[in-house]
């Protein structure tokens, strides 16, 4: 399962870079609201970080753009600042057109704002290159999220769709374990969720229970 980082942050994403040698990244209008620079210096300045690599980077279109056609419009802005870049487009009826748009001249997409197995098909039909099943948002409102990559999964093998899941929305390392489990075929998490995976109490505790037996053993 790829490991991607989700954040519009340039210092997250080289660190994240040299620490993990992650596989890609995903952004979103609020991470690049928290990067707190403008959204074309800051994307061009993640392509920078990529360039030359086959690292993905997911950027977004605006969210307010409800017009298939203004959506394929701007993708094809975005697209043509960096090769790396697969443009993130929401779930909805003008969405997936422009999807199937933008497959048809080339460009990759990321299907976002996927809720239901449904939503995930209308992806694949329309020729995403990822799709990326929110699992954190449901949890937080109740909903099970665990199955939905599961069922997304097994429409996409049922009938030979290319297409790659993106586990996304990602809080904790029992979602990221959840995801690859289901058959993810990638899972996009914060600089922390990563940083918390690689610990465990149990882990530290174990490590001090060496450390005293080894202060207490003669090295002769």
């Amino acid at each position: 399962m790829k490991m991607f980082l989700d954040s519009a942050k340039t210092d997250e994403i080289r660190r994240a870079l040299d620490l993990w040698d992650i596989d890609g990244v995903t952004t979103n209008p609020r991470h690049v609201m928290e990067s707190g620079k403008p959204f074309r210096t800051v994307i061009e300045e993640i392509a920078e970080l990529v360039a030359g690599t086959d690292k993905p980077v997911s950027v977004e279109v605006n969210p307010h753009l409800t017009d298939w056609e203004q959506i394929v419009e701007q993708a094809k802005e975005l697209a043509a600042i960096s090769t790396n870049f697969v443009i993130k487009v929401g779930a909805s009826e003008a969405g997936f057109k422009a999807i199937r748009e933008l497959s048809q001249e080339g460009i990759r997409t990321n299907a976002t704002l996927i809720f239901t197995a449904a939503q995930a098909w209308q992806a694949a039909r329309a020729g995403a290159y990822f799709i990326s099943p929110f699992l954190g948002w449901k949890e937080q409102y109740g909903d099970g999220a665990a199955g939905l990559i599961r069922e997304v999964r097994t429409i996409l093998d049922n009938f030979d769709y290319p297409q790659q899941i993106i586990a996304a929305a990602i809080r904790n390392a029992r979602q990221i374990a959840d995801a690859a489990m289901a058959g993810a075929h990638c899972v996009t998490a914060r600089f922390t969720v990563y940083e918390e995976c690689c610990q465990n109490p149990y882990t530290r505790m174990g490590e001090e229970i060496f450390q005293k037996a080894w202060d207490a053993t003669p090295e002769r």
